[in-house]
């Protein structure tokens, strides 16, 4: 085979452009016979070679689908303009909120351009600031990123992560916080793990170290909980919980603010986790079971006078909060501190000596302050519909920051006194756009079965609704994940052209609780489809845009999206973005933590999921006898997540078998993984790219 494929890329035909029309001759992409039986149904799989990602072949095929695309890209008029004009708006400082440990406040910072934002430190709130770490530092390129802080609750050691290239593997190292010293501590092969300090150590899980070369696609199994202790080396680290029986089963360990309680959450995937607890006062600690079985969501908040503040979805799908004793842990034992409503309890904090607790009401954020014993104190006001985060603080904490963002509201930082009560702005970003020019409208409508589901519409004020506006959808749909209201740079691209953002928040999600979350998972999946073919049918109904002019973008499980509704209604949308999407579902449980995924999804070794998968897997249901709308797939060489294999075989296969004159590209970013610690730089260029492909074949002048 690799004879034949290189021979074909020598011959490549390049693009050919001139004033009116691009032509694109795609690299022909050599099949192989591979067949699977599922259950009796033969499946084809041609470009399984492409799931190798250490062969030259594959390497090959990268770098001409990568020729193809940058090709059509450059010769774009304007592809550079939106790129200077990103640079323009995303040069601003941008920062984090602030927290407090052991009476020093710690804070990040972006100057505007910076590949990678800077943590910083100062003894008071109106201090000088300091430097403590600029990841900026770590490499040339920005490509290696911090990707965690874990202070000690002396505020004596920082343990932080440091990841490359994208990649979900990550290494641990200590900072000295008095003398400023990186200890020689350092920790390898960690995935999905932070650090729980107790005492002059702490607590983490980890993978065994992969094979040498399948680092990217191995199959992530049998997690174990360490201790380490600083200024060991990790071989001595002491294993504190193993369970080599069932190598599916993770193992995800915190400890309480006072060091008290290690909890060991244990999951089946994404959804459910069993819970034990071990009280280090005891004179043996062992772990004890709080719940045994995999069926609800749970979190511990805190610990109260030897009792646990647990947040739970078990008899309760839109969460409530109660007090365990882990002594009498059984469910009839426990106390209801704050009971479900009709809306979804989101999270709660536990600071100083109150519950804030963040409410999520038609997916908008509501704070709610409450008493340790769960009486409401009052709500805070929130400037309009948007999103809140932070709020995260010690026991004996007196004020608590948090940030606020909507769509035409850019992430602003308020300071909230506990003692007083005073809610003030505390930071307020400078951004060359002006959000006074837009507005967001919430609708609701009508999906295939008659649910009714929320969409937040943005466009400038005065917009004229006559199905001429470029529009960009987006949707995501799964894993409980709720999209609320948020500031993106990225779409003042979009804005200022007069153009409409649409976020649909579609079943599959969080943002109505678990009952909304199951209604589009497993067998409900194609619910999840509906509802975002509705969302696109009702914008195109009310003239705010037109299939001409509508494009549909999601990630991931939102990738997925994109590739199932562009099968099954490819004549309503121009353009499609399906980015790091999962798109073979028959294999996607075969490589790195996908088997984890089978919760939400199902897995093909079931025949009944089997059929389910098969019925609307992006990569299988690819027709030959439709135009599909111009797309650009969107992977990254480290995407160790949802490995690129995915959008590979998908756009062999979408080459192969498309009609008519629509591009069908893959852009493939190099150094780069499933999106956490990308580099400003390499976010820049790949949405100026996406803008500047949308616009083109929109027919829209920038």
């Amino acid at each position: 085979m690799k004879k034949t494929i290189t021979l074909i890329i020598v011959f490549l035909l390049y693009a050919c452009v001139n004033s009116s029309k691009t032509e694109i001759v795609y690299p022909v992409t050599q099949k192989g016979d591979t067949v699977d039986n599922y259950f009796g149904v033969e499946v084809a799989d041609p470009y399984r070679w492409l799931e190798d990602d250490n062969s030259a072949e594959t390497a090959a095929w990268v770098e001409a689908q990568n020729e193809v695309t940058f090709g059509y890209l450059e010769q774009i008029p304007y592809r550079h303009k939106i790129k200077n004009r990103l640079e323009e708006i995303w040069n601003y400082p941008k920062y984090s909120s602030p927290f407090k440990i052991a009476g020093k406040y710690y804070y990040y910072k972006n100057d505007g351009l910076q590949n990678q934002y800077v943590l910083y430190t100062q003894e008071s709130i109106d201090g000088e600031p300091e430097a403590l770490i600029d990841p900026n530092t770590f490499s040339d390129d920005g490509t290696v990123a911090m990707s965690g802080a874990y202070f000690s609750n002396t505020g004596d050691y920082l343990g932080y992560s440091i990841s490359t290239a994208g990649s979900d593997w990550r290494e641990f190292h200590v900072m000295d916080l008095k003398s400023r010293e990186k200890l020689d501590d350092h920790l390898e092969w960690i995935k999905f793990s932070g650090i729980s300090w107790v005492g002059k150590g702490f607590y983490y899980s980890r993978f065994p170290e992969p094979v040498e070369g399948d680092e990217l696609s191995a199959s992530n199994e049998n997690s174990k909980v360490y201790y380490h202790k600083i200024g060991t080396k990790q071989e001595d680290d002491k294993l504190i919980f193993e369970d080599p029986a069932n190598p599916k089963i993770s193992n995800y360990v915190d400890a309480t603010e006072d060091e008290r309680f290690v909890i060991l959450y244990r999951t089946k995937g994404t959804h459910g986790q069993a819970v034990k607890v071990m009280d280090l006062t005891e004179e043996t600690p062992v772990f004890i079971d709080i719940i045994t079985d995999y069926e609800d969501e749970q979190s511990i908040i805190s610990n109260i006078d030897g009792q646990l503040l647990l947040l739970t979805t078990r008899n309760a799908p839109n969460q409530r909060l109660v007090l365990v004793d882990p002594k009498k842990p059984d469910e009839a034992n426990w106390i209801t501190v704050i009971p479900e409503s009709e809306h979804v309890l989101r999270s709660v904090s536990h600071v100083g000596d109150k519950l804030l607790v963040n409410y999520l009401q038609d997916a908008a954020s509501h704070i709610f302050i409450y008493n340790i014993d769960g009486t409401l104190e009052k709500e805070i006001e929130m400037p309009t519909i948007g999103s809140v985060w932070g709020f995260k603080g010690h026991r004996n904490d007196t004020e608590v920051f948090y940030t606020f963002a909507s769509f035409t509201y850019p992430s602003t930082i308020f300071r909230y006194d506990l003692t007083t009560g005073e809610n003030s702005v505390f930071r307020t970003p400078e951004i060359d756009f002006d959000v006074n020019k837009y507005e967001t409208n919430q609708v609701f409508y009508t999906s295939k079965d008659g649910t009714t589901v929320p969409m937040f519409i943005v466009h400038k004020k005065g917009l004229k609704l006559d199905g001429a506006n470029p529009t960009l959808l987006y949707g995501y749909g799964g894993f409980n994940a709720s999209e609320t209201p948020f500031f993106s740079i990225v779409n003042t691209i979009l804005m200022e052209k007069g153009g409409v953002y649409a976020l649909a928040n579609l079943r599959g999600g969080g943002e109505y609780g678990e009952k909304w979350h199951k209604a589009g998972m497993l067998h409900n999946k194609q619910n999840v489809f509906d509802d975002f073919i509705a969302a696109a049918e009702y914008l195109i109904d009310n003239k705010y845009t037109s299939p001409e002019r509508l494009a549909i973008r999601g990630g991931s499980n939102g990738g997925t999206l994109v590739g199932a509704v562009m099968n099954q209604r490819p004549e309503l949308f121009k353009v499609a973005f399906p980015a790091v999407g999962v798109m073979d579902m028959l294999r996607y449980h075969k490589f790195t933590i996908g088997w984890a995924w089978a919760v939400e999804y199902g897995s093909s070794d079931d025949e009944k999921h089997f059929e389910n998968l098969y019925s609307y897997s992006p990569l299988h249901n690819i027709r030959d006898d439709v135009p599909y709308p111009a797309t650009m797939i969107t992977t990254a060489d480290h995407d160790d997540r949802v490995v690129p294999a995915h959008s590979f075989k998908y756009a062999a296969t979408l080459q192969e078998k498309h009609i008519g004159a629509n591009p069908t590209l893959i852009r493939i970013s190099t150094k780069a993984g499933h999106g956490a610690g990308k580099p400003t730089s390499k976010i820049i260029e790949e949405y100026a790219d996406m803008w500047a492909f949308m616009f083109y074949n929109m027919g829209v002048k920038y």
